[in-house]
């Protein structure tokens, strides 16, 4: 059983032995923007929605819960947690990947040195392979510990645990049993040193972080923790964990070095691993975890994009130009595909790779009397592709071009996106017959931590193509669309 765990729902999907669905239960998730550009969910309420999809799924299957040989869980990445260990309840609200309320802090760091008197933009990018940037998990966690009463005392008497998504649920689900995470997501807090595999004194004494605080860090596939029987009806192991992105990556079966995927829900998220190397990126791209098995790490490079579904979301609740996703498509092919010049920047809550901007916000230009309903649906969604080809045009500059993008999450049941980015990128694009790949990755690495798959190589046989988008459009227009998304971002930074 996969638990996927995301910004938008909580999902458990049971697999059988062959890879196959078995069956799916979802439950969504509310945020929480008590601020411009803060952002936070209600632990509890993440808790509960995994519990519920847990054993809706469970029953759903008809199985018996001594069925479930073992659970992989999957989340979103960054989103920071501090709960006491006599409780396990929060000190706060989750600080979502999304919130920017660190933004003037990270301007600080951007100015900073260490003690040996490296700059810490530098110190950071070859310790951790990240940027500065209030994305991760790091100046979150000092602002726990800085803004909520008493919290850097209990972490100084070691009476509260941090942790990202997986680990808040691994300690929740083991009962207090177990305060661990793994390599990928560890390697997203900027506390983790991606060469040595561990936490960074250097940096955990820059952020003024207490390293009993943090988790253990396991490889993506191990013995992490047993569910209680309290929570399913039967003790389950819990035996593959990585963070979504990753877990796509997994579930995409991208295992070879220059395998590349791109992942559409809240956010996007485009990744090609890079193997065994440690990669450098001089385009602002990061460098992450791709997976530890066995000891070994891969790596890969990775654009994060932080808008995307949520985008066609804010045309449905803020705009109601839409009832459901679904009718993008629709509006998309009455405009064949042509946004007659509207242009969206959707950086409501910034620009993320490769401009890491976290102050700009978003943008409709070239509007007219002309400009229609359709018009502005049709260029939000060309927004997603445009913020890819940055992202893969980042990626041949770092030497890593792509060739075929695999693109997975529910944003790519759309034909008409899926073409449009074939078009836009200039290569193949292909789909999945199981585009919820990100929980199908947690499900391969439960898989592989329990036995029940020999290696990676097993879990790649299983990967089905479901279609191929080849690109089409003409050169001339693929440019022009480019050259003005460029205009309108310049815009957008203009302010």
């Amino acid at each position: 059983m996969a638990l996927d765990q995301g910004t938008s729902s909580s999902r458990a999907i049971i697999y059988d032995a062959l890879g196959q669905v078995v069956t799916v239960a979802q439950a969504g998730i509310d945020l929480v923007c008590p601020a411009d550009g803060w952002v936070e969910q209600d632990p509890e309420q993440l808790w509960q929605s995994i519990l519920t999809v847990g054993r809706t799924a469970i029953k759903q299957s008809g199985l018996a819960a001594e069925a479930i040989k073992a659970i992989g869980i999957t989340n979103q990445r960054e989103t920071t947690l501090l709960w006491e260990r006599a409780s396990g309840n929060c000190l706060h609200n989750a600080l979502v990947w999304q919130d920017r309320r660190t933004a003037a802090q990270c301007q600080k760091m951007a100015t900073d040195k260490l003690v040996d008197g490296r700059p810490v933009a530098e110190a950071i990018s070859a310790i951790t392979g990240l940027i500065i940037d209030p994305y991760f998990s790091s100046t979150k966690l000092t602002w726990l510990l800085d803004n909520v009463a008493g919290a850097r005392q209990a972490a100084l008497k070691d009476e509260i645990c941090f942790g990202t998504v997986d680990s808040f649920l691994l300690w929740k689900l083991s009962k207090g049993q177990s305060h661990v995470t793994d390599a990928t997501n560890a390697s997203r807090t900027q506390l983790f040193d991606i060469n040595e595999q561990a936490w960074s004194k250097e940096l955990l004494a820059y952020f003024d972080i207490p390293q009993g605080l943090l988790p253990k860090v396991l490889d993506s596939a191990a013995d992490f923790a047993v569910a209680d029987a309290e929570w399913f009806g039967a003790p389950i192991p819990i035996t593959g964990v990585a963070g979504d992105q990753q877990a796509a990556l997994i579930g995409q079966a991208c295992f070879a070095p220059g395998m590349s995927k791109s992942t559409y829900g809240t956010g996007c998220f485009a990744m090609t691993n890079t193997g065994a190397a440690r990669p450098y990126s001089k385009q602002q791209l990061l460098t992450t975890v791709a997976y530890r098995i066995a000891g070994q790490t891969s790596y890969a490079l990775e654009g994060s994009i932080f808008v995307a579904g949520v985008a066609i979301k804010w045309l449905r609740d803020q705009l109601n130009l839409i009832d459901d996703a679904a009718e993008t498509q629709a509006a998309f092919e009455r405009c064949h595909g042509d946004s007659n010049g509207v242009v969206v920047v959707p950086a409501f809550t910034g620009l993320g790779a490769p401009h890491w901007q976290p102050d700009v916000r978003g943008l409709i230009t070239g509007l007219t009397l002309d400009s229609s309903r359709d018009h502005v649906i049709t260029a939000t969604l060309q927004s997603v592709a445009l913020q890819t080809a940055e992202l893969l045009r980042a990626m041949a500059g770092d030497g890593a071009g792509v060739n075929t993008l695999r693109v997975d999450g529910g944003m790519v049941v759309n034909d008409a996106l899926c073409q449009f980015l074939a078009d836009i990128l200039d290569v193949q694009v292909q789909r999945p017959k199981d585009v919820e790949t990100t929980a199908k990755g947690a499900a391969v690495l439960a898989a592989l931590g329990c036995g029940q798959l020999a290696d990676l190589e097993d879990a790649a046989s299983a990967w089905q193509l479901d279609q191929t988008f080849a690109p089409l459009m003409p050169r001339e227009r693929r440019q022009q669309l480019m050259e003005g998304y460029a205009r309108a971002v310049a815009q957008a930074q203009a302010g």
